[in-house]
């Protein structure tokens, strides 16, 4: 009885489980540690920021010039995600309607499903011009 536990098929099992486990928490940690080291990259950052613009003269208004840079930088890239994710999303939706369609024929209107993700993709590359840049 204690031998059919130990069957090629309940190995496989806890070698997934262990596996699963060990991904889930490596992921974690991963996080974690990104996480600090983003804290801590802010946290002198800042400081260092501070420091500057306390000091009285050319300094002061170069934080606040790399502060300025630092966000139309951000934000120009946010932009340009949006933009990037919704022409490749709408690629893919225009690319599934366009195989379900030869794929099934033009009887079954299965194919119309195609227009969601092209609908989405067009969305977010629209989206990405009401991000407004600090130039604008």
């Amino acid at each position: 009885m204690a031998n059919e536990f130990a069957g090629p098929e309940s190995m496989v099992f806890v070698f997934l489980a262990v596996g699963a486990v060990a991904l889930f928490s490596m992921i974690a940690i991963v996080n974690w540690s990104d996480a600090r080291r983003k804290e801590r990259e802010a946290y002198y950052k800042n400081d260092m920021l501070k420091k500057v613009a306390d000091s009285q003269g050319p300094g002061a208004n170069s934080a606040l010039e790399l502060m300025r840079e630092e966000a139309r930088i951000s934000t120009l890239r946010t932009k340009q995600g949006l933009q990037i994710g919704g022409l490749i999303t709408g690629a893919a939706g225009l690319g599934v309607l366009i195989f379900l369609r030869v794929l099934l024929g033009r009887e079954q209107g299965v194919y119309l499903c195609g227009l969601i993700p092209l609908f989405v993709g067009m969305a977010l590359f629209a989206s990405s011009y009401l991000v407004k840049t600090a130039t604008d």
